[in-house]
């Protein structure tokens, strides 16, 4: 089996303060970690689930962020679902065999194409891959 689960859900928003307000007071989740990341130009926030899961809120730092436009043509909602593999190296070259499209081949971050998964972009997460906010204990806790 190429998935051993699911790792983490990516949802787009417009605004990341009201969405962490709507997440944390209203779906009743704990904010663990939030950070802005400039370089790429989007802000996070994540909500950790008792299952190790967790739920990363993504919003454009500004207009010109490339999730800007994601979100103008597309609109807030799920962007991507992050699935665990054991191996990737198998995985990519299964899925390539099974006429997959797949995005990022080469680089650490590969994607099932949206083309090839009924419209939802799928990230390939490595099994043993850490997470810099939630597996490094000096990087716990809310900002």
């Amino acid at each position: 089996m190429a998935f051993s689960g699911s790792d983490h859900l990516v949802i787009l928003v417009r605004d990341i303060e009201q969405a962490i307000h709507t997440w944390q007071h209203q779906i009743g989740l704990s904010l663990s970690h939030r950070a802005d990341l400039p370089e790429v130009g989007i802000r996070q926030a994540f909500f950790l689930l008792e299952d190790d899961t967790f739920i990363e809120l993504i919003a454009p730092m500004s207009d010109s962020s490339p999730i800007a436009k994601t979100l103008e043509s597309r609109g807030e909602g799920v962007h991507t679902v992050a699935l665990k593999v054991d191996d990737m190296e198998a995985t990519i070259e299964h899925l390539a065999s099974q006429g997959v499209q797949l995005i990022g081949v080469g680089t650490p971050q590969v994607f099932i194409h949206p083309k090839s998964a009924n419209g939802v972009r799928i990230q390939l997460w490595p099994k043993a891959q850490p997470h810099r906010w939630k597996d490094q204990p000096n990087n716990r806790g809310s900002e």
